[in-house]
């Protein structure tokens, strides 16, 4: 695998800040200027504790929050501190996240074929027969069966419910996914099932990986450097 000096970076940020106002004299410091390179097709795991800014930092990092300061460089062009509608028309494409909560991430009233289909409809010129062909195949490639596509969140196990919100996200052929606590969720058993998915996922189609954890012996399995966050910094970063 690579490491971040063989080449350039995919994605990297730079003195990344995120604050987040609670009332008018309190302001909470999520991210307090933090930079870090991710080499394509690497997996970097992030881990810290509770509160230490993880998750923030991987939504920050792909436009779901604003940036209070900083920047974030991606595959060489400065992303907005922002993100209007056409920003995240054009960038959802090449980057996408996996979330924590399998079942709160997915929509109960949309069946699977909805759900994972939903980006292609919103970003491809794809015909309704084509889009569906896709969503069958991966449904198939995550593990999961292609007649499941008439089916509600609801109908399945944490485990399947997860193994969508993959083939959702990956669907689009991104270049980088933010697995924010893509494990934590599941039965131990399962978890192993999932990383392994994950890990086979990103060698077939070289995908770089973000991957927020706290569980150390999971980062080790399948990441090539791990970040440790405290108090909304990196504090350290080792093969």
């Amino acid at each position: 695998m690579n490491t971040a000096e063989e080449t350039q970076p995919l994605i990297e940020s730079k003195g990344l800040t995120k604050h987040f106002q609670l009332g008018r004299n309190q302001i909470v410091h999520a991210l307090d200027g933090v930079s870090l390179s991710i080499a394509p097709r690497e997996i970097v795991g992030l881990v810290g504790e509770s509160g230490s800014g993880k998750s923030t930092y991987g939504k920050t990092l792909i436009g779901l929050h604003d940036k209070t300061a900083g920047q974030v460089i991606f595959d060489g062009e400065t992303l907005p501190q922002k993100y209007h509608p056409r920003d995240f028309q054009r960038h959802a494409k090449r980057m996408q996240m996996i979330f924590q909560d399998p079942y709160s991430s997915l929509n109960p009233r949309m069946t699977v074929g909805e759900i994972i289909g939903e980006g292609l409809r919103l970003h491809s010129s794809d015909s309704s027969a084509k889009i569906r062909d896709r969503v069958g195949d991966w449904l198939e490639r995550v593990g999961l069966n292609g007649d499941h596509m008439a089916r509600y969140p609801h109908e399945f196990s944490g485990g399947q419910r997860q193994r969508i919100g993959i083939a959702r996200a990956l669907i689009m052929n991104p270049l980088f996914v933010v697995a924010d606590e893509a494990v934590s969720a599941l039965d131990v058993s399962v978890q192993a099932q999932v990383i392994n998915l994950l890990s086979d996922l990103q060698v077939e189609f070289g995908l770089t990986y973000l991957f927020i954890a706290h569980d150390l012996s999971v980062v080790r399995h399948i990441c090539d450097r791990v970040a440790v966050m405290y108090a909304g910094r990196i504090v350290e970063l080792a093969p």
